[in-house]
């Protein structure tokens, strides 16, 4: 679907890929909805839009919080009298822990934050795409989704649920106008960390290998190319690429090379 003239929502669009798709959906010409639970980094995302944010409008939300996101569509449509897509993209991580270690607390947070966040944005919207004469749903899961990843094993079965669910979306609109994409990011270069309120111990990252990187805008640009492709999948970065070739080929290798990755993290 391509996106100039569409109205678009995003979630997490107060910082990293959320706030750069934000930026580039409005370079392409689109109308944005920027959600976020933060009002001060929404209306910095303002500020970086310049002129292009008389086509934005900012909606402060907790994703876990169902009542106010069924709210949503209704101010959306007010503001700009329509809606064509979203983009789940709002997200975090877990404490760099082992399960055995990890409390009940920081797992429901992430599973909120990352599986129930996309489910209520998507069950809420959903109704209101199908009437469209073309839509589109992407959901971002994480190469973490489709390989273990050590420290962040309820991440990745949180990104794990989002894989499947929207694969499964997929299918079930087949024959409809609604277009559906799972996006796959590697290492990106954003504070995931800070706004998941998770810092890595100081001896352990200095340990850590020097992983590369690709910067949100980068990453923002490949999935809204993958959107207005109607892409089925998106991969982003060299690493998910090539773990995600290799996972396939050799599930038992890619794992043990992930571990050795992440086991300086892991004390």
């Amino acid at each position: 679907m391509r996106v100039s003239g569409k109205t678009i929502a995003v979630t997490g669009g107060g910082n990293g890929i959320g706030r750069e798709l934000v930026l580039q959906l409005l370079d392409r010409g689109a109308r944005v909805a920027a959600l976020d639970i933060s009002a001060e980094a929404l209306q910095e995302t303002v500020r970086l839009a310049g002129s292009r944010a008389e086509r934005l409008s900012t909606h402060v939300v907790n994703v876990t919080d169902r009542a106010a996101i069924e709210a949503l569509p209704d101010a959306i449509i007010a503001a700009h009298g329509q809606i064509d897509g979203i983009i789940n993209c709002a997200g975090i991580i877990q404490p760099f822990v082992k399960l055995n270690d990890l409390d009940y607390g920081a797992i429901e947070r992430v599973m909120n934050v990352n599986f129930w966040g996309v489910m209520y944005m998507t069950k809420t919207f959903l109704p209101h795409l199908l009437k469209r004469p073309a839509a589109h749903i992407v959901n971002v899961s994480s190469m973490g989704g489709f390989l273990p990843v050590p420290g962040q094993t309820v991440y990745g079965a949180s990104k794990a649920a989002v894989k499947l669910l929207t694969e499964g979306l997929h299918s079930e609109l087949t024959a409809t106008t609604v277009s559906v994409t799972v996006v796959f990011p590697g290492a990106i270069a954003t504070d995931i960390s800070k706004h998941s309120g998770v810092e890595a111990p100081a001896s352990a990252e200095a340990k850590a290998p020097k992983i590369k990187t690709t910067s949100p805008q980068e990453a923002a640009r490949t999935i809204l190319d993958g959107m207005e492709n109607d892409a089925y999948r998106v991969l982003i970065g060299s690493d998910a690429k090539m773990m995600d070739r290799l996972y396939r080929l050799m599930p038992e290798r890619a794992a043990a090379i992930i571990y050795k990755q992440m086991r300086s993290l892991l004390g």
